[in-house]
């Protein structure tokens, strides 16, 4: 018998069904496969859900599996439900995999005590593509964003831990309070899936249209625990943030408000260590590594660097990827195997600064190597220019290669949303420079 899902309106009588039978909204089960695989893509306005509850006695038993979502978000709502497993005759008797002020929230209540409730700081309201799991065995809870672990714990329940689910449904939840549901989502979901074991690492990338790098959800991990962590942010002047902010902050000190302060990380025991010195190259940074690097005992290491590669004699493009290469193995070999961030330079003003307008190549070269070495990379050259019609802004720049505070900020946003930390409510995001 074909099983079937059902988009429904929220207060329509009797939740009247505004479409029949989703044409391939199901998988065929097999016996490693997903229980569940909903793989109709639904677009959601905020008011809708997708009953999926044919499939709740499936799941209702399980204590231990995975949960997969994949979706873009249209909006911001405070709560915005992925998948939910419920009780619909009693208040507050569900297992919910949801967007709480964008993070990602995983919850588990009986009969309205709180047995879970789990949200990353790492926020997925964004408008692009997302695929989140839970992960719940003997050893704890994870949960992961992009293929890769943001998030972990011991606590364990799942929909085992809730008596009476029989509903299950998509960007909703549905309980006797509410029973044209609650938390509804705005934007589409384009799968959801279960499946009553555990997928190993590489089975979780595999399911991940977009997957990120493997340090990306390391540095998410760090964002998401209460275990302090330092971060070092290494480079030139423009790290250095010295003169042209003109008394307002440089990036690395936006990113210690946004990190130290608005996370709300306990005691805000996170530290944020600014090593750039004006004038330096990559092979400086090599050079004086231990004394700008490994004196702080970083968990994390920004470098941004090449914008006086370009006009140093005897640093062409092979020895500024030789020298990034280096800094990237050095940083990973530290005690504690930190994770590097490359930043691409920012753009300068070519009328002003002929000789540097080649930093589009040094921008493209850290890229490679960013590639090749599996590191996060920062695209500030390009970020600028796409965001600028292909031109330099200059409205971003004070003397033509520096960064005003202007500048400054867009670098720190291009950092936060590529880490997303972002958040509309932040001062920090919402900053604006006259």
């Amino acid at each position: 018998m074909r099983r079937r899902c059902m988009l429904l309106a929220a207060g329509a009588a009797g939740a009247a069904a505004l479409a029949g039978p989703l044409a391939g909204g199901a998988a065929a089960a097999s016996p490693s496969g997903p229980l569940v695989d909903h793989r109709t893509v639904t677009a959601l306005n905020g008011a809708q859900h997708v009953d999926l509850s044919s499939w709740a006695g499936a799941v209702a038993p399980l204590t231990t599996g995975t949960i997969l979502a994949t979706f873009r978000t249209t909006s911001h709502n405070a709560a915005m439900t992925l998948i939910s497993a419920s009780d619909p005759a009693v208040p507050s008797s569900d297992l919910t995999l949801a967007l709480q002020g964008g993070a990602l929230q995983f919850s588990v209540r009986q009969q309205g005590g709180v047995l879970v409730d789990f949200t990353t700081r790492t926020r997925y309201d964004d408008g692009r593509q997302h695929t989140v799991a839970v992960t719940v065995d003997s050893t704890g809870t994870r949960l992961h964003a992009g293929g890769r672990a943001v998030f972990d714990t011991a606590e364990r329940p799942f929909f085992g831990s809730v008596s009476g689910l029989t509903a299950l449904t998509l960007g909703a939840n549905l309980d006797s309070d509410h029973r044209t549901g609650e938390w509804f989502f705005t934007g589409t979901i384009e799968r959801a899936a279960v499946w009553n074991r555990v997928l190993d690492p590489a089975e979780l990338v595999e399911q991940c249209p977009l997957p990120v790098v493997a340090d990306h959800g390391r540095i998410s991990t760090i964002l998401n625990s209460d275990t302090p962590a330092t971060w070092v942010f290494t480079g030139d002047s423009i790290t250095h943030g010295a003169l042209h902010t003109n008394g307002w902050r440089s990036y690395p000190e936006h990113w210690t408000e946004r990190v130290r302060w608005e996370l709300g990380k306990p005691e805000n025991r996170d530290f944020v260590v600014d090593s750039g010195v004006s004038g330096a190259t990559s092979a400086d940074l090599v050079s004086f590594f231990d004394e700008r690097v490994t004196a702080f005992s970083p968990k994390v290491v920004s470098i941004m660097i090449g914008t006086n590669d370009i006009a140093a004699s005897g640093l062409g493009l092979e020895q500024y990827r030789a020298n990034l290469v280096s800094l990237v193995r050095s940083v990973r070999a530290l005690p504690g195997s930190p994770l590097p961030v490359l930043q691409a330079p920012n753009p300068v003003d070519p009328a002003r600064w002929p000789g540097r307008t080649g930093l589009s190549a040094y921008a493209r070269v850290m890229g490679e190597v960013a590639a090749r070495q599996e590191a996060v990379f920062v695209d500030h050259h390009d970020d600028w220019l796409t965001g600028n019609g292909g031109q330099v802004p200059l409205s971003l720049l004070d003397d033509g290669p520096h960064p005003n505070e202007r500048g400054h900020h867009r670098i720190a946003l291009k950092m936060i949303r590529d880490l997303q930390i972002f958040d509309t409510g932040s001062r920090v995001c919402a900053l604006s420079i006259p």
